[in-house]
């Protein structure tokens, strides 16, 4: 096989010739942009789902082609097409956008002000499984620009969201919640309201996530927001199981999930300590919160101390108070790597009891389970 020769002398022409073919491609592109906006102006329905396809290519395809097409020639059409009659239409023209807002600052706000919020509030609504959770991920891209979230929030999204974690798909829920949690954060939104029936399906996924990933950061922030009404920490205390997930998210999450997660559970008993407390101390928390005392946030320290002492008064806790339980790593890990030293010891002193209490609760799991299933077999 023959291979092209290297150009002997690159320095010949070569610089010239590149920024020459440089211009004409801002040219070609020019062009490209132009006549795919008459298509999706002046064509067939047909011809305008091809646009929107060809669009979505280009999107797809650099941060550049990003910029080129969100116009209005190109945007204001596309928007136009989400309220379209046929599905085809709908569809290509949502990921058309979709697309064009990825990763663009600039375009997600530019498509907002194109008026592209009421048609997919109303995408929201269909009965078409796709189509609502195409409509889903448009709102959550959207609502990751600041600027957007008080117009989408004042659409009435947020219900509609959690139509959506409660019945969706495994990706429309994710999709769901990180995009209430994005218009959680709303500053100018005087108050974020969630439904109680978002507590069971959070609680669900937050189980099944990995504890120290974002979303269980954005999963507990939701909740903690739910855990601030009187129906909010009801629902978590119904859900089967939703007060360990709480203990889990404590011991096995990442710092910020940690500090939602305590100050869920500090709402729960705060409200209420003789109705609560009981019911949170059978889940085992009182390892994970001395380690986060030590090891946390310093809201989160702040927080564990106060539930610790909440858990403590008046029961009958065989437990030293947590204080103590530091004070004792702390004297220990002095004596063992002198003062320097001591406190990074103490850490890993708590970091090994949390470990320890999760084996010997594994265990008496296991035993209640062996048990359970040998009555079952003498019966």
């Amino acid at each position: 096989m023959c291979k092209k020769p290297k150009n002997p002398n690159p320095s010949h022409g070569g610089g010239r010739e590149e920024r020459g073919g440089g211009g004409g491609g801002e040219e070609r592109k020019q062009a490209i942009v132009e006549e795919l906006s008459r298509k999706l102006r002046e064509g067939d329905p047909l011809a305008k789902v091809e646009a929107a396809r060809d669009i979505r290519k280009f999107a797809r395809a650099s941060a550049k082609a990003r910029s080129a097409f969100a116009v209005p020639s190109v945007v204001d059409p596309l928007v136009s097409m989400l309220s379209s009659t046929h599905h085809l239409a709908k569809e290509s023209s949502l990921l058309a956008l979709l697309n064009l807002a990825v990763r663009n600052q600039r375009n997600k706000e530019e498509i907002v002000k194109s008026g592209a919020i009421p048609p997919l509030i109303e995408l929201l609504k269909i009965e078409n499984s796709s189509l609502r959770e195409l409509a889903t991920a448009s709102v959550l891209t959207l609502s990751a620009s600041t600027s957007n979230r008080p117009t989408i929030s004042a659409s009435g999204a947020v219900p509609l969201l959690v139509q959506i974690l409660i019945s969706g798909s495994i990706q429309g829920r994710v999709d769901a919640v990180t995009a209430l949690y994005n218009l959680s954060a709303c500053e100018e939104t005087s108050q974020f309201s969630l439904s109680v029936e978002a507590t069971r399906p959070l609680l669900h996924l937050l189980k099944d996530c990995k504890k120290f990933s974002k979303f269980a950061e954005k999963a507990t922030a939701l909740l903690e927001i739910l855990s601030q009404s009187e129906e909010g920490k009801e629902s978590i205390l119904v859900t089967d199981g939703g007060i360990l997930i709480l203990v889990e998210t404590i011991e096995e999450g990442s710092l910020l999930s940690a500090e939602y997660a305590v100050g869920i559970l500090l709402s729960l008993c705060r409200s209420c300590r003789d109705k609560y407390r009981d019911i949170i101390l059978r889940e085992g928390p009182v390892p994970g919160l001395l380690l986060l005392t030590v090891d946390g946030s310093e809201k989160a320290q702040d927080k564990a101390r106060y539930l610790l002492e909440l858990l403590r008064d008046d029961c009958q806790m065989k437990r030293a108070p947590s204080e103590d339980l530091e004070t004792i790593a702390y004297n220990i890990a002095k004596k063992v790597d002198g003062p320097e030293k001591a406190q990074k010891t103490a850490k890993r002193l708590l970091h090994h009891m949390v470990r320890r209490n999760m084996e010997l609760n594994m265990r008496r799991i296991e035993s209640r389970a062996g048990l359970v299933i040998g009555n079952a077999s003498a019966t």
